[in-house]
């Protein structure tokens, strides 16, 4: 008995695993979101193989008191939820440029900075019938930089894709 019972959980964990992927060669989009200031960006993801991606974001960001580009690449492997939803997760680093206007006793002052990150990404995605994907995901970033930019920070955006 003990041995049935352990086939089947087997059965049913490898089935869980065994979904067919629906993972586009080539995929390009926006990806609108907000880290410290709203942003777009232009997403592009490449299929590695049949569960696992790349994914390279160029994009602006906008602040109150600062404008700058961030280049991200991340590493993503896919999971199928039920029919065409997926999620994902995976590593990435990145480099930034960032321009810093602000006040200080009436003075004004301005600087620039170039730095690199680490990031985690984690997402689900719908799939539809049409070559079209949306994507609502999570990005922690760690950045390595000087005073303005040596922290964590949480992004957080939707994407939209076409698929060929």
């Amino acid at each position: 008995m003990k041995k049935i019972f352990l086939i089947a959980i087997a059965f049913v964990g490898g089935t869980m695993f065994m979904n067919a992927q629906d993972i586009a060669d080539n995929a390009i989009g926006l990806r609108i979101g907000d880290s410290d200031g709203f942003g777009a960006e232009v997403s592009y993801q490449r299929a590695l193989g049949s569960n696992n991606r790349l994914e390279l974001d160029l994009g602006l960001r906008n602040g109150s008191n600062y404008d700058g580009f961030k280049l991200a690449g991340i590493y993503q492997w896919v999971w199928n939820i039920d029919g065409g939803f997926n999620w994902y997760a995976g590593p990435g680093a990145g480099l930034a440029s960032y321009g810093y206007k602000y006040k200080d006793e009436g003075r004004h002052y301005k600087d620039n900075q170039t730095f690199v990150f680490i990031a985690g990404d984690i997402g689900i995605e719908y799939v539809f019938d049409i070559p079209l994907m949306l994507s609502l995901d999570f990005r922690p970033e760690i950045a390595f930089g000087n005073d303005y930019n040596d922290d964590l920070d949480f992004d957080i955006a939707l994407g939209i894709r076409y698929r060929f």
